[in-house]
């Protein structure tokens, strides 16, 4: 069910939380107060009121959002400047910057780690590694050949280990204490894994697609990792074994931009019978899938367009400007928020029962109305 829509700025393309802040493709940056009162737009819908814009204060388009793991007050925007900079939340100034010399598609840092690591997918053929304790961004990780990288994403389990996609197909996953090679990579032919002894060794070729990896996520319990290519396939594989486990998530896919694609895995707790189901992006509307078998759960699409979509359609141009860029769950909540290119920004919650009851309601209202005419 949409909850809630508001409009921000044009070509808004992350969101991340606790607090939410929203980043665009003019280097604009907005800070959001979620627990703030809203009003109701006159389609019943709430609106949220913008909390502290902090303004254009990136050259470029940001490319990614998150913040500090174990404090809120900091959070880090990458951006294709070629740089990872560091904001105080509360004064809303800039504390850091981390030059990287090459465009930056998307950054991580680890929800568990004491190494405090930014993990950056950029142009370079290497997996940069910025240092938030020291300031250094000398430490890199090589074997993707000469692609660039484009999807980073940390173990929420094991604070050393990170997978990274590349635009020539493959997915490495590396420990970032050992500084020669990957610990191996992900092969889509490889249903088996590896198995006995065969886990003393480590694979070293394959693709785990037929494409760019531009985006991963790994399960809340680090057992499994999620990624999608250019191929137009989303795979998970068993990182015990490191097999592709042959999930079909059918033909509704779509996947074809360089830019990170945020995949999302629902927290498990908060899901019936306690599965993973997985969020995807996909143009217009966010496909909503079980994770193991690849079934589709249900297509989620916003009600009503905005007005620039409207006008669009009105003088025949193809839309694109409600395509959703980026889905973020909000810590401690039943509820996802979506960013869209037109600027707006949707707040996502499941039907209650009370929800279903009013529905109900109204239809029977409306019965009674048209009987009376």
């Amino acid at each position: 069910m949409l909850l809630a829509s508001t409009r921000s700025h044009p070509g808004v393309l992350k969101v991340t939380l606790p607090s939410l802040v929203s980043g665009a493709a003019n280097g604009a940056l907005s800070m959001w107060d979620l627990e703030a009162a809203t009003s109701y737009c006159d389609d019943g819908l709430q609106e949220v009121t913008m909390h502290r814009p902090i303004g254009a204060v990136e050259s470029y388009g940001i490319t990614g959002l998150s913040f500090y793991p174990f404090d809120s007050l900091a959070f880090l925007a990458s951006s294709y400047d070629h740089t990872v900079k560091v904001y105080d939340s509360t004064t809303l100034g800039l504390s850091a910057t981390f030059g990287l010399e090459s465009v930056v598609y998307a950054h991580a840092i680890s929800p568990i780690a004491t190494h405090l690591l930014i993990a950056c997918a950029t142009q370079h053929p290497t997996v940069r590694l910025a240092d938030l304790r020291s300031g250094s961004t000398a430490h890199s990780l090589a074997g993707h050949g000469g692609a660039a990288i484009l999807s980073v994403a940390w173990s929420p389990k094991n604070e050393h280990i990170l997978a990274s996609g590349a635009s020539d197909g493959s997915v490495h996953v590396w420990d970032v204490r050992r500084s020669v090679g990957s610990l191996g990579v992900l092969n889509m032919e490889d249903s088996v894994g590896m198995t006995g002894h065969d886990q003393d060794r480590h694979r070293h070729d394959g693709k785990a697609h037929i494409g760019p990896v531009n985006g991963l996520t790994w399960t809340g319990d680090g057992g499994h990792l999620v990624s999608v290519g250019h191929d137009e396939r989303i795979r998970v594989w068993d990182m015990a074994i490191g097999a592709n486990t042959l999930a079909n998530f059918g033909p509704l896919v779509r996947n074809t931009d360089l830019a990170n694609k945020s995949l999302l895995v629902a927290p498990r707790e908060l899901t019936p019978s306690n599965e993973d189901v997985l969020f995807f992006p996909n143009g217009r509307e966010t496909l909503m899938f079980e994770l193991y078998e690849g079934r589709l759960l249900k297509r989620l699409k916003a009600p009503h367009p905005s007005p620039s979509v409207s006008q669009s359609h009105m003088r025949g141009q193809r839309n694109v400007t409600d395509k959703i860029m980026h889905l973020s769950w909000r810590t401690h909540h039943i509820e996802m928020l979506s960013a869209h290119a037109d600027g707006s920004l949707r707040s996502w919650r499941p039907r209650t029962s009370v929800d279903a009851a009013l529905d109900e309601l109204e239809q029977q209202e409306q019965q009674r109305s048209q009987l009376l005419v």
